[in-house]
């Protein structure tokens, strides 16, 4: 076994004020690795933007707010007065916080949650916008509430690129409000508007899903080491409508000994963390994840199944564990940041994997075999081994 190599220092959780330019206005947008669009500048974000830059003195409502550059062109540029933003992506949460205080907009609201359940019920919203999501029933509840967080004459904005599904966004939108029009479109990104002319959506037929109902979750049944639960999911969680082979692989190679303590990072619905609370038995599992409906999702996982020992916590990584070691890490790390591979965020899932483990402690992380982690994983703890390697997916494990 080799030593384990001192690291640099940590750039995930580096902060920075990115100074922009938005229908003159200059702006400062906080980024870092894990949020939207981090090191670029969106193109929809930035159609989104400067249209709100001409909107006036304005109730808006930001819906999938990334950065927060867009509620912040808003207020800057715009003059926007009460801006109510969400995301269900804590880093972004984060981001368009650090943004508005950048830019010292008062009056604003950062909520982490997917959508405006938790805004006030008469909102009556001069403007909403939407960056275009990629899944379609995630997306199709943003549009239905934008249409009932808007007063009367109130404008619905949404932003995309062409591969993301825009085309068919829009068609959404205007089957929701009854018409929609392109308002710009360049670099394969498109801008649509739609008014609310009436109280009632045009189309019912839109507000027939039961995911419209941020309490409706999709029941999976689920077997892995030999131990069945039932995972309750929701549109735009990872691989919510069925078990992802990765997680089924890892799940099926789980060492989970009675009584240790487990630490599930990057959760998701909860197929793992779920697994090895029940193997432990007695011991302490701590599911985490950044993704806002993941974690309601595990918590239903959890309060159903009874399992009085294990918690769901929002988390950046590891950042919500606080000072908390465990004697195992499980990990299906995400790699993907909109559509590139960023393997900065699954480093950091290593890194905090090794913090949070007693010394003993161990570490079993699935992926994409072609992935190089092997070398990540080496550098920080000194040693790695094969657990499982297959046509897709290999399950890698180091010991602290």
């Amino acid at each position: 076994m080799t030593t384990p190599t001192e690291t640099a220092p940590d750039r995930y959780a580096f902060w920075q004020n990115a100074p922009l330019s938005i229908a003159g206005s200059r702006v400062l947008v906080a980024t870092k690795p894990g949020v939207f669009a981090h090191g670029t500048v969106d193109p929809a974000s930035m159609m989104l933007a400067e249209q709100m830059a001409s909107m006036g003195k304005s109730t808006s409502v930001h819906l999938n707010c990334g950065n927060g550059m867009v509620p912040a062109a808003a207020a800057v540029a715009g003059g926007a007065s009460i801006l109510w933003c969400s995301d269900r992506s804590l880093p972004s949460v984060q981001a368009t916080e650090r943004t508005m205080a950048a830019n010292g907009i008062a009056g604003s609201h950062v909520v982490h949650a997917h959508g405006t359940h938790a805004f006030p019920l008469a909102l009556a919203a001069d403007v909403v916008t939407i960056r275009v999501s990629t899944d379609k029933l995630a997306l199709q509840q943003l549009i239905w509430e934008a249409f009932h967080a808007l007063r009367i004459g109130g404008k619905c904005y949404i932003a995309g690129a062409n591969d993301e599904g825009v085309k068919p966004a829009v068609r959404l939108l205007e089957s929701i409000f009854g018409l929609a029009r392109l308002e710009a479109q360049h670099s394969g990104h498109r801008l649509a508007v739609a008014t609310k002319t009436q109280i009632a959506p045009a189309s019912l037929t839109e507000g027939t899903s039961p995911y419209l109902d941020p309490d409706h979750f999709r029941d999976v049944a689920v077997t892995l080491k030999g131990v069945a639960h039932t995972l309750y999911s929701r549109p735009g969680v990872f691989s919510w409508e069925h078990l992802d082979e990765a997680t089924q692989i890892l799940g099926d190679v789980l060492d989970i000994r009675a009584g240790e303590s487990v630490l599930d990072l990057g959760c998701g619905a909860g197929a793992l963390g779920l697994t090895a609370a029940t193997l432990s038995g007695s011991g302490r599992v701590l599911m985490v994840d950044a993704d806002a409906e993941a974690v309601r999702c595990a918590a239903r996982g959890i309060a159903k199944a009874e399992l009085g020992n294990a918690e769901v916590r929002t988390s950046d990584v590891g950042g919500g564990v606080g000072e908390e070691q465990f004697d195992v890490v499980v990990s299906n790390p995400p790699f993907h940041q909109g559509k590139a591979t960023d393997l900065m965020v699954p480093r950091q899932f290593i890194a905090d994997a090794y913090a949070h483990l007693k010394v003993g402690g161990r570490l079993l992380l699935v992926a994409n075999r072609t992935l190089p982690y092997e070398q990540v994983i080496g550098d920080r703890f000194g040693e790695v081994r094969t657990v499982h390697d297959g046509r897709r997916f290999k399950v890698l494990g180091a010991t602290r």
